[in-house]
């Protein structure tokens, strides 16, 4: 634990929320909803406690990206290519890897802590603050942003994510 009481939640957002209709594209990622929808949900968490980018508190902001699935429609995408004997595009070799949309995150907002992504088998958001208050604890980060993600959810839902910056139980 952090402190009294663990992490202090700075800011949160999940996506959807109330008047969402599509995730916003985002440049350079094609085919899938995955990254657009980390980034979409990212933004709308780091806006909310920072108002623009890029971050210029000094503070070190960890990056953790939890999802069980991850980003099944690329990987059915390279998956059919290669099956097909088709070349996928160079742009589904970058992409593939979550810790690409994540360091375009961190650079973007100019954060500048660990990254670390998570598939975890069991309880994803219990892995998630987990990974992010050890961060915190062991004095890698001063802050950590926390995304949730799930692109097939069991349950039959449409993809969803959150978003939660944490930080140290001592700082409001």
């Amino acid at each position: 634990m952090t402190g009294p009481g663990g992490p202090t939640v700075r800011a949160q957002a999940a996506w959807p929320e109330p008047g969402d209709v599509a995730v916003p594209p985002l440049p350079g990622f094609v085919h899938s909803a995955f990254n657009p929808l980390v980034v979409a949900v990212a933004d709308r968490c780091l806006r909310r406690a920072y108002q623009a980018a890029p971050v210029t508190d000094g503070e070190r902001t960890a990056i953790v990206l939890v999802s069980p699935t991850g980003d099944e429609a690329s990987a059915a995408y390279v998956r059919a290519a290669v099956a097909a004997d088709r070349r996928p595009g160079p742009l589904f070799f970058f992409q593939s890897v979550p810790n690409s949309v994540v360091g375009h995150l961190a650079a973007r907002w100019g954060l500048g802590g660990p990254v670390v992504c998570l598939a975890p088998t069991g309880d994803p958001q219990a892995a998630g603050f987990a990974e992010a208050d050890l961060l915190l604890y062991d004095g890698d980060a001063d802050a950590v942003l926390l995304i949730l993600i799930d692109t097939a959810p069991d349950d039959g839902d449409a993809e969803s994510a959150v978003a939660v910056l944490l930080g140290g139980g001592d700082r409001p």
